[in-house]
């Protein structure tokens, strides 16, 4: 696969312009992996990985390791301590991701205890020193994900307030998950779902703002979606839609870099996959670890119910290997329009 050198790229370039969202078990390596066999150009991000877990888990190859073909690539960090991040950032920027963005988002209770992810939104303050800190560290673009508020907070002053701040910090890209987080009386699960949407929110934002690159996060699930989008703010990020659906990304380079779509059937980018999987299983890796992430590729299509069965009923068995996965895509079929099928050698 084609690997794009993401430095050669502004912040606010291209590259950003369609972005898979860090989403936590999901987007982990073999996903982004297979996610390249649908779209070489889409930003692609990793689970947010904490400080700490950088700065004393061991070995760091478990948190920070992925293949070449995922590029351009962003590392999540989640933290508050400035120089911890910007610790951290250097060490992402030493492996070689291409850019390096700040959870300001996550609403999980056991985040907020270590003063990470929304909760941050409550201390502007800390998030623009920490993103001072790692832009002193690194040449790589240091951005910022968040949501539109918090609890109480008034959706428009508050949010002014924070990106304003941050702005001053040095920060020029913010990527705005248009929706509150409710620390209080929600979980993570409902803070996915229950506050409303509210879209214009963060298209005001990039009109008070054009000087900012600001990209805008959150139910958003067809291409079509993400265009009308584009009229208002810099660039879009997909999440749940393109972990559940991947099919959804095999139309992005086309749609939005103007270049050839990788895979030309479901099968083909599936055929595609499979020297990945072989390493990663000649690595140690287990294949469900790696399978799960395809469940929902022939969603729609004739036995594509049979396929998931069959990957999950026997790709955790010790010594699966490639031809349960083979064994599954013979089960499937492709509409004779999408694609031809494809042979597996």
């Amino acid at each position: 696969m084609q690997v794009i050198d993401m430095k050669s790229i502004s912040p606010a370039g291209a590259a950003r312009r369609f972005s898979v969202a860090p989403m936590m078990d999901w987007t982990t390596r073999d996903y982004r992996a297979f996610a390249r066999t649908l779209t070489q150009r889409a930003l692609l991000y990793t689970e947010m990985v904490t400080t700490g877990a950088i700065l004393h888990g061991s070995p760091r190859e478990r948190f920070l390791g992925y293949s070449e073909v995922e590029h351009p690539l962003a590392l999540q960090l989640g933290g508050s301590d400035a120089g911890e991040l910007a610790e951290c950032a250097a060490i992402a920027e030493a492996w070689g991701y291409d850019e390096v963005n700040l959870n300001v988002g996550c609403p999980s209770d056991r985040v907020q205890n270590n003063l990470i992810g929304a909760c941050l939104m409550g201390h502007p303050e800390k998030v623009a020193a920490a993103v001072k800190a790692m832009q002193a560290a690194v040449s790589i673009p240091v951005t910022v994900k968040c949501r539109i508020g918090i609890d109480d907070q008034d959706e428009d002053a508050d949010l002014e307030h924070f990106i304003h701040q941050v702005a001053d910090a040095g920060c020029d890209t913010f990527i705005v998950h248009a929706r509150k987080a409710w620390l209080q009386g929600l979980s993570p699960k409902q803070n996915r779902d229950v506050p409303p949407l509210n879209y214009p929110r963060v298209q005001r934002l990039k009109q008070r703002h054009p000087e900012l690159h600001i990209g805008i996060n959150g139910g958003i699930k067809t291409l079509e979606a993400c265009q009308a989008q584009l009229a208002q703010v810099d660039s879009v990020m997909v999440g749940r839609e393109a972990y559940q659906n991947p099919w959804l990304l095999a139309r992005v380079d086309s749609t939005f870099f103007g270049q050839a779509d990788p895979a030309s059937s479901r099968l083909a980018a599936a055929q595609a996959f499979r020297p990945y999987i072989q390493a990663r299983l000649d690595e140690g890796a287990k294949l469900n670890h790696i399978s799960r992430h395809l469940l929902g590729l022939f969603q729609g299509c004739p036995g594509g119910r049979r396929f998931r069965r069959h990957l999950s009923e026997h790709a955790h068995l010790e010594g699966a290997g490639l031809r349960i996965y083979d064994d599954a895509l013979s089960l499937v079929r492709e509409p004779q329009e999408a694609a031809a099928a494809v042979s597996i050698e």
